[in-house]
């Protein structure tokens, strides 16, 4: 793609200069004709050849998506055409891959393409779910609807992240602290009492030289630690892409004291706020499963998924097949039977997802209320264990001149 800088008499006479991405001269002149632009001149330039490079080590974030979402939703139902929102949003967004991204999205449906195949061409920022809700929406005729609760199911999935990270901030910023303290210690102020204690040569107690002997491989040996770290994180990440790998991996993850119950009630949540949104939008719960199966980056999950589609292709009961899988507590299943019986599954789910949401904040709180005096009690140990070690020695000294 080239740049090229152009000046223009806009729709309503006023002269304007800018530049165009494009593959060549005929095609940016055809950009800026759908854009009602009238060209006065129009040639290639390396201006912001820079400019293009630094953008690459932009992304487009989760949080552009969401606001992308509610902001077209607000248009759509405000009476904008696709075309005319999607223009007026890629020139206001700040991130500059998102807003190229927004053009060619415009330029497709401008060319006679749907939106939903428009979204298709860029899969590393929408998910295979966000366009299959698109174009259920096209379909039926209910874009502005689907849109909606895309933009309401987004943002809900922002509040909640948001609100796991945050609580994991303060006992994260704890440990980094203790982490730091201890290197400063190990680096700066052991290797010199280290030298106070020879030069008067006092007699070491084990603890003391356990200290030493810990200062000395932070300070001589620390790249045998990131050699290893680094070979360590490499095999295993080579290893867990493999089929026994990420099986084992993820079986483990979801056995883990509390982190494991919490991540599989983070996944429930998920699950059940997506499969809600599918339904509500007129996707077959088949096609629904199996969007969803894609989604989920649990194995154990994904085969579980799997198998209930199989079975409900067969004609088994939604509600049957989801207890049959330990995965899922009973509360789906009993809750999905409902659903059933009164033909409203997709608020079923609903429910369902707000009773995991509101069980995983709680645990979230829990965990990291636990978590907190764990982590003075660890320092405290460590602090003790490094006053004991350097004062020892020094009241041993002071003993000799008594």
């Amino acid at each position: 793609m080239a740049f090229f800088k152009y000046k223009a008499i806009s729709s309503n006479g006023k002269p304007t200069v800018g530049l165009v991405e494009a593959p060549n001269g005929d095609q940016a002149a055809k950009l800026l004709k759908e854009k009602q632009l009238f060209v006065i001149s129009l040639a290639e330039t390396n201006e912001n050849a820079i400019t293009s490079r630094f953008d690459k080590l932009q992304k487009v974030s989760f949080n552009d998506i969401v606001n992308f979402t509610r902001q077209l939703a607000t248009m759509i139902v405000a009476g904008l055409s696709i075309p005319d929102s999607l223009n007026i949003l890629h020139t206001q967004t700040t991130n500059p891959i998102f807003a190229r991204v927004l053009s060619d999205i415009e330029r497709s449906i401008v060319g006679g393409g749907n939106f939903g195949d428009a979204l298709a061409k860029y899969p590393q920022y929408f998910t295979p779910i966000y366009i299959s809700l698109i174009r259920a929406g096209e379909a039926s005729g209910m874009l502005d609807k689907v849109l909606n609760q895309l933009a309401d199911t987004l943002e809900a999935q922002r509040e909640f992240r948001g609100k796991v990270v945050g609580a994991l901030i303060y006992p994260t910023i704890i440990v980094i602290g203790m982490i730091v303290v201890v290197i400063i210690m190990m680096v700066v102020v052991i290797p010199k009492l280290t030298d106070l204690y020879k030069d008067f040569g006092i007699e070491l107690p084990v603890a003391t030289k356990i200290l030493i002997g810990i200062s000395n491989f932070v300070i001589y040996d620390w790249w045998i630690v990131i050699l290893v770290v680094v070979g360590v994180v490499y095999g295993f990440s080579r290893w867990k892409k493999t089929d026994i790998g990420t099986y084992t991996t993820d079986t483990l993850i979801l056995k883990i004291p509390l982190f494991g119950e919490l991540q599989k009630k983070t996944i429930l949540v998920e699950f059940t706020r997506t499969l809600a949104m599918l339904l509500s939008a007129g996707i077959h719960i088949l096609d629904a499963l199996k969007i969803l199966k894609g989604s989920l980056n649990n194995v154990l999950y994904r085969n579980a998924i799997d198998d209930i589609s199989k079975r409900v292709e067969k004609g088994f009961q939604l509600a049957d097949t989801f207890a049959s899988h330990k995965e899922f507590p009973m509360i789906v299943s009993q809750m999905l039977k409902v659903g059933e019986e009164t033909g409203r599954i997709d608020d079923t789910l609903l429910k369902l997802s707000k009773y995991f949401q509101t069980e995983t904040e709680q645990m979230v709180k829990g965990l990291t209320t636990a978590m907190e005096p764990i982590i003075m009690v660890v320092l405290g140990i460590g602090v003790g264990f490094i006053v004991f070690s350097v004062i020892t020695p020094i009241y041993n000294l002071t003993a000799q001149f008594k």
